[in-house]
């Protein structure tokens, strides 16, 4: 059976824009949203627990041998920049021609649904922890800036149509 470990953000301390609350709370909405998804399609999943250190989270990631590991965020921008970058970017591991793949993925089904398709970006990364150190070829999707008032908006009022979108992915990543 395909797998996936899906590790929704551990940092409640990055509050939204709109004060409607934070990055570990919405993407764990996401991630609830999709387990139902993701049973329907015949994927199985594992995913962390909001206690859980970046290092367990590897570890727990490595163990379960999952075809994809799938970080959900939010971004923000730098200071100088606050408020003013938009648009989802997917993270995979340069050089990981797998990861590279599923971020395509990824990517193409958020554009069908982000107000503005142009700022969805593909981004090789080579330093994040959580790509460069899981076995499995893994993707970071920060799915928009929670710093901006309208992807904030977009983010906290399409849950449910993000999550279909990223579990689309997962079934065309996974062939199925």
């Amino acid at each position: 059976m395909p797998s996936v470990y899906l590790s929704p953000s551990l940092q409640d301390h990055h509050t939204y824009v709109s004060g409607a609350g934070n990055e570990e709370y919405y993407m764990n909405r996401i991630a609830d949203a999709m387990a139902p998804l993701l049973q329907e399609k015949g994927i199985s999943f594992a995913r962390n627990n909001p206690y859980d250190t970046l290092p367990q989270i590897i570890a727990r990631s490595n163990a379960e041998s999952p075809d994809l590991h799938l970080a959900l965020h939010s971004n923000s921008a730098p200071e100088n920049l606050s408020g003013l970058i938009q648009g989802p970017d997917i993270y995979y591991f340069a050089g990981s021609s797998q990861g590279e793949k599923a971020a395509k993925h990824f990517a193409e089904n958020l554009k069908k649904i982000y107000p503005t398709p142009a700022l969805v970006a593909v981004i090789p990364n080579a330093s994040l922890a959580e790509l460069k150190k899981t076995k499995a070829p893994a993707i970071l999707a920060e799915l928009a800036y929670h710093d901006n008032q309208e992807d904030a908006r977009w983010l906290v009022g399409h849950t449910e149509e993000i999550a279909q979108a990223l579990v689309l992915s997962l079934v065309e990543f996974l062939h199925l």
